[in-house]
């Protein structure tokens, strides 16, 4: 590991790190603050997830999904279900799978200079490979995972955007096929089943925000 420096003076924060492979050198950017991708199905909980990590830690927070809402609003659009997915298919149609992590890798990287970052909607498998590509070992995944009827009970029931079953249904199978969700759930450096109270939730996060300040 080389200390990048600034003025003749150590960044202990940010470092790069070299690693030979039969492909030549790959750089990585590490940090000794952690980029932590939380991910997950519709409703298996990734927003509760997120908001105590970011509670219980102060570590800023990107959400990925950020860009499509803005988006939809700046094309005057409603945000519905079917205009979400018809933007983030759109989006990475013209950016690639990786789309949503190539658009806020600047800010990962300014954020990760002084502090931790919760990435909440990391989706595609591409986009993992993206993180973890520029930021090595310092990019950890935390999946949270609830059964398909606990999720879908969950949606139908949510005050904002509720969703009837065969959307829900039909959104499984597009974040799956077109989406290349089960990846990054299935590499996930943390698991945590959501089949019960939100105190449970937590508690279990309380226990990987132990381990990554170990």
């Amino acid at each position: 590991m080389i200390p990048l420096c600034c003025n003749g003076v150590n960044l202990p924060e940010i470092m790069l790190f070299c690693q030979c492979s039969k492909r030549g050198i790959i750089v990585h950017m590490l940090t000794n603050n952690t980029i932590l991708g939380v991910v997950g199905l519709a409703g298996a909980g990734k927003t509760e997830a997120s908001q105590h990590l970011v509670q219980k830690t102060k570590w800023p927070k990107i959400h990925f999904g950020d860009i499509t809402a803005q988006g939809l609003k700046e094309l005057k659009l409603e945000i519905t279900e079917a205009n979400e997915r018809t933007f983030r298919e759109e989006m990475r149609a013209v950016y690639g799978m990786a789309a949503y992590a190539i658009l806020n890798l600047a800010k990962i990287k300014e954020l990760a200079a002084t502090s931790s970052v919760v990435v909440e909607s990391l989706y595609s498998w591409e986009e993992y490979l993206i993180l973890k590509k520029e930021f090595g070992e310092s990019f950890k995944v935390l999946a949270v995972c609830a059964s398909p009827a606990q999720r879908s009970k969950r949606l139908q029931a949510r005050a904002l955007r509720p969703l009837a079953p065969e959307e829900f249904e039909s959104r499984d199978i597009s974040q799956i096929e077109n989406l290349h969700q089960a990846g990054p759930i299935a590499r996930a450096d943390f698991t945590v089943v959501n089949e019960g109270e939100r105190s449970e939730l937590f508690k279990n996060i309380d226990i990987i925000i132990s381990k990554l300040s170990a």
